[in-house]
């Protein structure tokens, strides 16, 4: 076997592939070209039979022929099923003028539908809306918010660290007045764990009074089970003024409370502890489900805790430089699916983020 019957069958095989009508004549010229019994295949296994000194030579011919058949094959085969669709549309079947198939919109995700409820109720207490990073500084996300540096919450069974820090991007503000050239860039080590740490950004670059909410996603070393995730929704309240009391944070929750829930919800405040806050109280309302009787859900309570709230420490104002003998507020946190849970009778955090359209569907607009 020399070079020029590789040549030849590879002549004869393009002026096949060139001249198929049809997909059917083009598998043909593959079979007989390329098949088990084909000229080509026929040609490499008698490699054997040449010389030792031609066989290199000729065996990269032929497998170079191989690869050019096979390009032709292929390219035919898109000309000729492309022809054959048109040959296959019949004109006068077709009515242009017949309208397209509707596909109705999806609707917006139930996670997104309470965060924007939730956003419309402070919007309309007169509260502007601050979103920032969610790559923080340990500075922000916990020692300007009194955190001692051996709480819990500081260790990696909690938080999630970075390897390297980061440069974090200047946080945007909507519908609060002007606010302070944004501050140079700092490193940032960790995924925030709340966004209280908007609360200091926010304090920093405006004068009181404040009143500001701060929705976002948080990040914390939860496993994934029933009531757990590692990544969820929260929304942070804050108000500073003077002659900011305890009754205004009562009345504003339980307003707020009334308001994405029925006007009837029975709302209790019991005495908790956050680093941030003092006095500080856990918010409970009366069990959507069972309407109080108790259930499983309420864990025979008639009671869920829904948010933690309180006065803000003297020692946060002093990060941020407000004079604590002229100023007070208070501050709240509320994570976003515990609500949608309560609200929509979910009994399944996970099933927010898994995207199965059997559960969404559920939800329409």
């Amino acid at each position: 076997m020399a070079a020029d019957q590789v040549q030849a069958v590879l002549d004869r095989a393009l002026a096949d592939v060139a001249g198929a009508r049809s997909t059917s004549d083009l598998e043909q010229v593959r079979v007989r070209v390329l098949g088990r019994s084909g000229e080509l295949t026929g040609l490499l296994r008698a490699l054997g039979g040449i010389p030792a000194s031609e066989r290199p030579r000729v065996g990269q011919e032929a497998n170079r022929a191989k690869g050019r058949v096979e390009a032709a094959i292929a390219e035919r085969q898109e000309a000729l099923r492309t022809a054959e669709h048109r040959q296959s549309l019949d004109a006068s079947t077709l009515d242009l003028t017949l309208p397209g198939r509707y596909t109705p919109p999806g609707p917006v995700h139930l996670i997104t539908r309470v965060m924007d409820e939730i956003i419309e109720i402070f919007e309309g207490l007169g509260f502007s809306v601050a979103e920032g990073p969610e790559v923080e500084t340990d500075y922000y996300n916990f020692s300007a918010l009194n955190f001692p540096d051996d709480h819990p919450a500081r260790d990696m069974q909690d938080t999630l660290y970075l390897a390297k820090p980061w440069a974090r991007p200047a946080e945007t503000v909507r519908g609060g007045g002007a606010s302070a050239l944004p501050a140079p860039a700092q490193p940032a080590t960790l995924l925030r764990t709340h966004t209280s740490a908007m609360q200091i950004r926010y304090m920093e670059s405006h004068t009181p009074p404040v009143r500001v909410i701060a929705p976002g996603r948080v990040y914390r070393r939860d496993n994934l089970d029933l009531t757990h995730t590692p990544m969820f929704q929260q929304v942070e309240g804050l108000v500073v003024g003077e002659g900011v009391t305890m009754g205004d944070l009562k009345g504003t929750l339980i307003g707020f409370l009334r308001e994405l829930f029925t006007p009837e919800t029975p709302v209790v405040f019991r005495p908790s502890f956050f680093p941030y806050t003092e006095p500080s109280a856990d918010v409970f309302i009366g069990c959507q489900q069972c309407h109080g009787s108790g259930c499983a859900m309420c864990k025979r309570t008639g009671f869920i805790e829904v948010l933690g709230c309180g006065m803000v420490h003297p020692a946060v104002f002093e990060a941020v430089g407000y004079d604590a003998t002229k100023v007070t507020g208070f501050a709240f946190g509320v994570g976003i699916e515990r609500l949608a849970l309560l609200m929509h009778g979910v009994e399944d955090i996970r099933l927010f983020y898994e995207n199965d359209l059997r559960f969404l569907e559920q939800f329409p607009q």
